[in-house]
């Protein structure tokens, strides 16, 4: 680099974050992670806190989405807790304020690590911070994060409205990523609400122009959003294909956060249409595993509830088989 040759280090860190969110959106993690790994080493070689509180943003980030949640969250800790300390303002440019990208990164990585209402409080405190400082990038991101939170707690009145400050605020200052991950968003809360059509037709949309963008980040977790929606619309056969290419995209690129969630998916929708039943018990105790080895007891519990429920219906199938099978039993059938 002409920068690193000139020894020019601001320059350089700045050329680094940059490539480094080029990547992360566009490219393969395993990649993302060793420039975030140099944005990190160069922090440290200038010994300058707000440069540090850019490297950790880079480190959690990218950790977070390759599933690493423990380690995301620490990294994460230490972004924010230098921030609380001086508020740093970066000598770099930055697109957000690393302050409110490492809290958002800290609160999704509290809810896989099981403190919900955590996770919440450090969200509003993202929020709040963004509207704080007037960057509304940072806010845009905020209130996505946000909407990740509220599916993943199943709250429809949550997602709504956060959907709709995200729309509104995109479409206001021309945020096309943002703006395509808040009509995502709005498209599982119309599916949620029984609305399936249209909320099918919202999350095509935003999955559509995400991709126009060039964005291939968090598309696995996207599709899995159709995938939910095309089966509550009784188009379970659909939602497969459609969790099939989030489990391709994952494989390819590397982004695992939600890879155990797809997996619990894919048996929800196989026991629905009444698959083999070594397949559905593959995809039930391969989401468990992966839960279980990303530390992510949010999802390890709704896996092992999936499963158990899905054991529990088919002891009661049997059951009421043998009881046909047994004329001396007196329930009716």
């Amino acid at each position: 680099m002409l920068c690193h040759s000139s020894n020019r280090p601001l320059v350089l860190f700045s050329a680094l974050i940059g490539q480094w969110r080029s990547t992360l959106m566009t490219g393969d993690l395993p990649a993302t992670m060793q420039i975030a790994q140099r944005v990190y080493a160069l922090a440290q070689q200038q010994s300058n806190s707000a440069l540090m509180i850019g490297a950790y943003q880079a480190t959690a980030g990218t950790l977070y989405w390759m599933g690493n949640f423990e380690s995301a969250h620490q990294y994460a800790t230490r972004g924010v807790h230098i921030w609380r300390s001086g508020g740093l303002a970066s000598p770099v440019e930055e697109v957000s304020a690393p302050g409110v990208i490492c809290l958002c990164y800290e609160a999704v990585s509290e809810w896989h690590l099981g403190e919900i209402a955590v996770s919440q409080v450090t969200m509003a405190q993202a929020i709040s911070l963004a509207k704080e400082l007037n960057d509304m990038h940072g806010l845009a991101v905020a209130l996505l994060f946000a909407g990740f939170l509220g599916h993943y707690e199943r709250n429809a009145a949550k997602v709504e409205r956060l959907a709709s400050d995200l729309i509104e605020l995109s479409t206001r200052h021309h945020f096309a990523l943002w703006l395509a991950g808040g009509v995502t968003l709005h498209g599982w809360m119309r599916s949620a609400w029984g609305d399936t059509a249209k909320g099918i037709a919202w999350i095509e949309d935003g999955i559509q122009s995400w991709r126009a963008t060039g964005s291939m980040l968090v598309l696995p977790y996207f599709l899995s959003l159709k995938a939910e929606a095309l089966h509550l619309a009784n188009r379970t056969p659909e939602a497969l294909e459609v969790i099939k290419e989030s489990e391709a995209l994952i494989e390819r690129y590397g982004e695992r956060y939600w890879c155990a969630e797809v997996h619990r998916l894919r048996g929800v929708f196989l026991a629905a249409l009444g698959a083999d039943e070594a397949q559905i018990e593959a995809a039930f105790c391969e989401a468990i595993r992966i839960a279980k080895q990303q530390k992510s007891i949010s999802l390890l519990k709704r896996a092992e509830a999936s499963h158990t429920e899905y054991r529990d219906r088919k002891g009661k199938r049997s059951g009421n088989a043998e009881a046909r099978r047994d004329p001396t039993h007196e329930t009716e059938i």
